[in-house]
């Protein structure tokens, strides 16, 4: 019913901004090639497909790549890191067998989440390529990438075995290196007790914990609906693609950049929080992307996913199965009430005429199932 995490080593990612230079301007040839040797893979994996019926193995397709670096129509394509090439294919294979897998399922009857195929990329929308163990080499607080130096900021030290380098381009236009290491996982200090809480997320309140804390959530688009509207009418009088729409696009760009960064300062905060005061934190397995769909802006307002990924990084967590139905399940005798539905806030056990708040009740079953699972307190371990 619930998935306990691995204990020994955990993956992070140290995110740097680059200094805005001259040679800031080779990184945007590098990504809008990238851009086009992805699409060139996707028009071959979809003939393929067609001829075929399966998709293309991926090293068949970099030797593919290869062959054509040569030829004069390609030869720009050799400005990209061959690893970088390489990753490009991954992906594309990653995501191909992801939505074979999905179909799979279909035709057996099961209901997994949906899984789309891989399309093609605008060149303005491509943001990133990325470099593995070759490419690169790391001095203090610079990098050099094909002979080319890029200092960053280094606000805080590297910690870990750097696995791989990513140079990413934001809506802004501003460019950032991202360091995937692989770093020993940091136990929170105060991991002894054993003590566990249930986190019921919801609209309303975006945290209910299972000792009666709540947890309201900033709502930062919301809150600045007003200024995010008045941006978007100024891009909207503008001319498309004259000097006044790009900066006019920037700026309403940066203002969305602003929010996420106020809502990522809110998730550490309250994750640093959480981990200070409990050693075990179970949640739910929600489906953000159907909750998207349903609720939209104000889903992804909340951005639980985001969160949870969080708040993986710093605390030991636990995931329930969305699938559990911890609002409709009694906390004190067990009984389910089916008839119950998301309008309804309160509602009492017919069996032992307990009054439930349903945030509260969810929560307290959450950390009920993540006890068991774990086998601390005092219930056994789920069979």
């Amino acid at each position: 019913m619930a998935k306990i995490p691995k204990v020994g080593q955990v993956r992070k990612t140290y995110k740097y901004k680059l200094y805005r230079t001259k040679r800031t301007k080779h990184l945007t040839r590098i990504i809008l090639t990238c851009a086009e040797i992805y699409n060139h893979c996707i028009a071959l994996h979809k003939r393929y497909y067609k001829l075929y019926g399966h998709h293309l193995n991926k090293y068949r397709l970099q030797k593919h790549l290869t062959k054509l670096k040569r030829l004069p129509k390609y030869s720009h394509w050799r400005q990209v890191p061959s690893q970088s090439i390489q990753d490009i294919t991954d992906r594309i294979n990653t995501a191909y067998e992801r939505f074979f897998e999905y179909v799979r399922q279909k035709k057996q009857g099961l209901k997994p989440a949906r899984v789309s195929p891989p399309t093609f990329k605008k060149p303005s929308k491509y943001k990133s390529f990325t470099l593995k163990q070759a490419g690169w080499k790391l001095e203090g607080n610079a990098i050099y990438i094909q002979g080319r130096k890029y200092k960053f900021w280094l606000s805080r030290p590297i910690e870990g075995i750097i696995k791989t380098v990513t140079i990413k381009r934001d809506s802004v236009g501003d460019f950032f290196v991202c360091f995937s290491v692989i770093a020993p996982r940091s136990n929170p200090a105060n991991t002894t007790s054993g003590k566990i809480v249930g986190v019921d997320f919801g609209f309303k309140t975006f945290l209910t914990l299972s000792d009666g804390t709540r947890i309201e959530s900033p709502q930062y688009l919301l809150r600045h609906i007003d200024t995010l509207r008045r941006l978007s009418r100024k891009l909207s009088k503008k001319k498309k693609n004259s000097r006044h729409w790009i900066e006019a696009k920037r700026r309403l760009a940066k203002f969305h950049r602003k929010l996420a960064d106020l809502r990522r300062d809110f998730f550490h905060k309250l994750a640093n929080e959480l981990t200070k005061k409990y050693d075990w934190i179970a949640v739910e397995n929600l489906n953000i992307k159907a909750m998207q769909r349903r609720w939209g802006r104000k889903a992804s307002d909340l951005a639980y996913s985001e969160f949870v990924s969080i708040l993986k990084q710093k605390a030991n967590v636990i995931e329930i199965d969305r699938f559990y139905p911890s609002s409709k399940t009694c906390s004190k005798c067990g009984y389910i009430n089916t008839s119950l539905s998301l309008k309804d806030r309160e509602w009492t056990c017919p069996v032992c005429d307990t009054r439930h708040d349903r945030d509260l009740n969810a929560a307290i079953n959450i950390a009920r199932v993540g006890a068991s699972t774990l086998g601390i307190g005092d219930v056994r371990p789920c069979i």
